[in-house]
């Protein structure tokens, strides 16, 4: 898609911005990592220069993907609000270079291009905004028992019938065993 490809440099020199939204379907390595694939994630890309006069740009990504809780295995709904300064850099190193003198790890330092793909930098953004082991904050099939511990639906299904009488108790009455 040509729409995500920018000169960054050019980009960040002319302090552009560009704004959109894009399918998580579009985005296979993100897909791989959710629950469904269904949703969309809004993306703002705005150039500038930084604090200490290297190109950069912020990018905001936000929007929900469903994720698989790996407490209950249900589907978990996760906010992406993510915001990221990155440093153009030409070369690794000139990134290495700025990295020593910027010496924050808030920002970021990537290598810019003439043919820098936007859509890329919104998936690598989305993915290190995801948990990387996704829980709810309470489940909500679990059931919490007497003793402030959580079970299972299944366990807390079979505990309640272990409580009822058996089908057989009445056999044993009618035989005069009690």
């Amino acid at each position: 898609m040509q729409a995500f490809v920018i000169d960054a440099f050019s980009f960040s020199q002319l302090k552009e911005r560009r704004d959109g939204s894009i399918s998580i379907s579009d985005l296979p390595r993100l897909s791989a990592e959710c629950a469904s694939a269904e949703g969309v994630l809004g993306w703002s890309l705005e150039g500038g220069t930084s604090k200490v006069g290297h190109p950069h740009l912020i990018l905001k990504v936000t929007g929900e993907v469903q994720l698989m809780c790996q407490r209950c295995l249900g589907n978990f709904t996760f906010h992406i609000d993510s915001v990221s300064e990155l440093i153009l850099a030409k070369n690794d190193e000139h990134a290495d270079e700025i990295e020593a003198l910027i010496d924050d790890d808030e920002i970021d330092v990537v290598l810019g291009s003439k043919t820098f793909d936007i859509k890329d930098l919104i998936e690598d953004e989305a993915l290190l905004a995801i948990p990387q082991s996704p829980k709810h904050a309470v489940c909500p099939d679990v059931v919490v028992d007497s003793s402030d511990s959580l079970v299972s639906p299944v366990a807390a299904i079979e505990a309640e019938a272990s409580k009822k009488e058996s089908p057989f108790a009445v056999l044993k009455k009618i035989n005069g065993r009690t």
